[in-house]
C-alpha cells in the first residue's frame, strides 16, 4: 500500500481494495463489451493490496496487480465496504479475472 491511497484500509494476506469505475463500452484496447458482460463483470482500480498468500511451506507468493492498475472482476465478488462516503470492495486476488492494459 502507498502512502497515498484513498483510505486508511490495508487488505492482509492475498487480499485486494479496488474501487469501482464508471464502465465504458468500449475498452481502450477496442474491446466492445456486450450489455450481457457489463451485467456479470464490472472494472475496478486497485487502490491497495495485501502482501501476498504464504503457500504451506510458508513461501509468500507476490501479488499479481498492483496500486493503480484497472481490473476486471465479477460483479458480486468480495466484500462492499464504505469509508468517509467512498464506496470500495476488497476481495481476493483470485477474484479477478484480468487486467486492463492501455
Amino acid at each position: 500500500m502507498t502512502e497515498q491511497t484513498k483510505t486508511s484500509l490495508r487488505p492482509l494476506g492475498d487480499r485486494i481494495l479496488v474501487q469501482r469505475v464508471e464502465q465504458e463500452d468500449t475498452l481502450k484496447g477496442g474491446i466492445i463489451l456486450p450489455d450481457s458482460a457489463k451485467k456479470k463483470q464490472e472494472m475496478a482500480t486497485v487502490i491497495a493490496v495485501g502482501k501476498g498468500k504464504t503457500t504451506s511451506e510458508g513461501t509468500l507468493l507476490p501479488m499479481p496487480v498492483k496500486v493503480g492498475e484497472i481490473v476486471l472482476m465479477d460483479k458480486y465478488s468480495g466484500q462492499e465496504v464504505t469509508v468517509d462516503g467512498e464506496e470500495f470492495v476488497v476481495l481476493r486476488a483470485d477474484d479477478v479475472i484480468a487486467t486492463v492494459e492501455g
